[in-house]
């Protein structure tokens, strides 16, 4: 007897590059700044508010959509910060983290034989979520110079045909730490306005943007918040990356398909730690000082940089740091993370993992959501450079 065969589909997914390169880096004993996690708690008043919530007896199933204290603060948070009102009873809906509300959103609005355009470098859940969906991925690349990262409006504007179904943003982006400002979102309204291309906008790093910059979301430009999904994280603001609870914000229309795929991919999400974040979000002061923590990190982390041969791109966002290391290595950007790691023993992610074709731009990401220890120890390995 023997299995019998099964066609993929997803015939080019492997193992990713951060389960690869976390694995090498506890093999050698680097200090991981390749995975993008903190290796720091969250608040204990957050830990209480859950285990208030499962002594309490919230402990079966919620809402499909959410419980609704959670979504009012959601909702709350939204309009305070990007003056956009949305009902939280018909437009935001509690999630199983970020991963799942995007793959949720592209499966409930790109069907086969549609287009989905993806700028890349990009997060990579976006592009096996369009396959998945029947799409067809169009790839576009973002510029990148002196001063970092950018999108190439004319040039998405040129990718766009009658096929074209959705666009994938990402704004602090992952993983260059670049930001999309007012002119970017006006420009973006421009190419879709007068067609039914519907946005996907990745905001899980809202809170982490620097320099008195604001983070600019969808949801506060009009035209986009009303053909958009706007995606956020919790994990990513309080500390809890392995709880998994995230939320989309969307027009009611929009919301009513995409929880038509939410109840049968997840139905619901872990419902005390909904109530505890409820009851979390009360206070805004994590949220609004998320900025200033990790800049401080950024800082940190730059300055110790600074002295190397490695030269430091913009990082206007988001909790990471890329650097370009051509002026060190000639070695391709999978290879020279690897000897990082095995050599220096500091793991870092090829910016070319996040690329659908071969690229190499000698650039690697590090991550500094860390303990300053943490940091501290990475930056003297890296002074050999």
């Amino acid at each position: 007897m023997s299995t019998p065969a099964l066609q993929s589909r997803l015939p080019s997914v492997g193992t990713t590059v951060f389960t690869t390169m976390s694995a090498l880096a506890a093999q050698h004993g680097a200090v991981n700044l390749g995975q993008g996690f903190p290796d720091f708690g969250c608040d204990p008043k957050l830990l209480d508010a859950v285990n208030e919530a499962m002594r309490a007896g919230h402990n079966q199933y919620p809402p499909m959509t959410g419980v609704p204290a959670l979504r009012e603060a959601i909702a709350a948070k939204i309009g305070q910060l990007y003056g956009h009102a949305y009902d939280a009873a018909t437009e935001i809906t509690v999630t199983a983290g970020a991963t799942q509300a995007v793959t949720t959103a592209i499966l409930c609005c790109v069907h086969p034989g549609e287009e989905a355009i993806v700028i890349e470098p990009a997060y990579d859940s976006y592009a096996p979520a369009i396959t998945l969906a029947g799409g067809t991925v169009v790839p576009l690349e973002m510029e990148v110079g002196e001063d970092g990262y950018s999108v190439p409006w004319q040039k998405l504007a040129a990718a766009v045909t009658p096929r074209t179904r959705l666009i994938v943003i990402n704004s602090p982006h992952n993983p260059t730490g670049s930001i999309l400002r007012r002119a970017d979102l006006e420009q973006l309204a421009a190419i879709v306005a007068g067609t039914d291309i519907l946005i996907l906008s990745d905001e899980v790093y809202e809170h982490m943007v620097y320099d008195g910059e604001r983070h600019v979301s969808v949801a506060s430009h009009p035209q986009l918040a009303e053909r958009a999904f706007v995606v956020s994280s919790f994990g990513k603001t309080y500390h809890v990356t392995g709880w998994k609870v995230g939320y989309v914000a969307a027009p009611a229309v929009l919301s009513a398909e995409f929880r038509k795929v939410h109840q049968y991919n997840v139905f619901t999400v872990n419902t005390p730690m909904q109530h505890g974040l409820a009851n979390y979000m009360a206070d805004p002061g994590p949220w609004l000082g998320l900025s200033d923590f990790y800049q401080r990190k950024r800082d940190l982390f730059r300055a110790g940089l600074a002295g190397t041969r490695l030269r430091l791109l913009p990082a206007d966002g988001t909790y990471f740091q890329c650097v370009d290391y051509r002026a060190v290595s000639d070695l391709p950007e999978a290879q020279f993370a690897q000897w990082l790691t095995t050599e220096l023993k500091v793991a870092a992610i090829p910016v070319s993992a996040f690329y659908s074709s071969a690229r190499e731009s000698g650039i690697v990401r590090f991550c500094f959501a860390k303990q300053d220890e943490t940091l501290r120890l990475a930056l003297e390995r890296l002074a050999a450079i």
